[in-house]
């Protein structure tokens, strides 16, 4: 996935395993266990309760673009791109069976506004609605909701409005 390595430790409860630590690049550490008297079984994960799905990383747009031809050039068989309402995502599997998924949101929150929030808000508006899923009418009002919630006006009237009445 192209996150760089950042340094390598050996397990201190199991000797036989090292953790190595990648950066995905948010201030926080991915860990990996490794041993290397196991022989690799690249056979999926059982589905079901308890069992881990897939592994899901957030990209940026212009990469999320790449993705299918990046994917295509190294032999990776791949979902192609997949709309999920509010992000799009691309799923394949590691060498070792566990499926991935690469998604992309459809919308860049306010400033100091996290994605999470902006969902949350578009959550609630859907629910109002009676709506299946996010759709993208729940993220752009949930925007505008959130800017006029965190964002200072000397303006009362933050409405939309004809500026030049007849």
């Amino acid at each position: 996935l192209g996150m760089p390595f950042v340094f390598e430790q050996p397990n201190l409860d199991v000797p036989e395993q090292n953790h190595l630590y990648f950066d995905p690049g948010d201030g926080r550490l991915i860990t990996i266990f490794t041993n290397e008297t196991v022989k690799p079984d690249p056979t999926p994960n059982p589905e079901g309760v308890g069992n881990l799905h897939h592994l899901a990383f957030s990209v940026s747009r212009a990469t999320f673009n790449q993705l299918a031809g990046r994917l295509d050039a190294r032999g990776i068989a791949h979902s192609g791109p997949k709309d999920r309402g509010f992000m799009d995502s691309i799923y394949f599997r590691d060498p070792l069976g566990q499926l991935m998924e690469l998604a992309s949101y459809k919308f860049e929150p306010p400033a100091g506004v996290s994605h999470a929030a902006v969902l949350l808000e578009a959550h609630k508006l859907r629910l109002a609605r009676g709506a299946y899923a996010i759709e993208e009418v729940d993220l752009a009002d949930a925007i505008e909701i959130l800017t006029e919630r965190t964002t200072a006006s000397l303006s009362t009237a933050r409405t939309p409005r004809n500026p030049y009445p007849a």
